[in-house]
């Protein structure tokens, strides 16, 4: 169990790619899309997750996170019991200063939107802004993926 604490901004254009050290496939679904928990699948890859997290902060930047490997096949298998959408994306690696930034490019019904999340040690640490970051949308529940999975990106316009 532990705490996670993340910032998530809105992303400007794709030159996050030209220094991505690392991309990944991530299909995953929800089981639970409550606000105050959420119960996720997850495959990354050729790898399985379950994922519980809690309620936000005030700020929406902190909050409860446990998360477990489980089989891929069983990940698969339960993905089918997941709520409405499931949420495709890429997800690039992109080192900044002493951080990292996870930016998720979305697909299917969430094509055109690009999320970028930076995880901090603490509310208030400083980190460096590449000049492909846009507006911060930290604690926008819009923006989570659970909300994606039942509102998705397509049908806010």
């Amino acid at each position: 169990m532990s705490l996670e604490i993340e910032r998530k901004f809105l992303v400007k254009n794709d030159a996050f790619k030209k220094v991505s050290f690392q991309q990944k496939i991530i299909k995953q679904g929800y089981l639970n899309s409550d606000k105050n928990r959420t119960v996720r699948i997850r495959i990354s890859d050729h790898q399985g997750f379950i994922t519980v997290k809690g309620v936000s902060n005030a700020s929406g930047a902190t909050r409860f996170e446990w998360e477990k490997e489980i089989d891929v096949t069983e990940a698969t298998e339960m993905l089918s019991l997941c709520e409405t959408t499931i949420i495709d994306k890429n997800r690039f690696m992109v080192e900044s200063g002493k951080h990292i930034f996870e930016i998720d490019e979305f697909y299917g019904d969430n094509q055109g939107l690009i999320i970028a999340e930076i995880e901090l040690n603490s509310e208030n640490e400083t980190f460096e802004k590449p000049t492909w970051l846009g507006a911060e949308v930290t604690g926008n529940a819009k923006y989570y993926n659970s909300y994606l999975s039942k509102f998705p990106f397509s049908t806010w316009r």
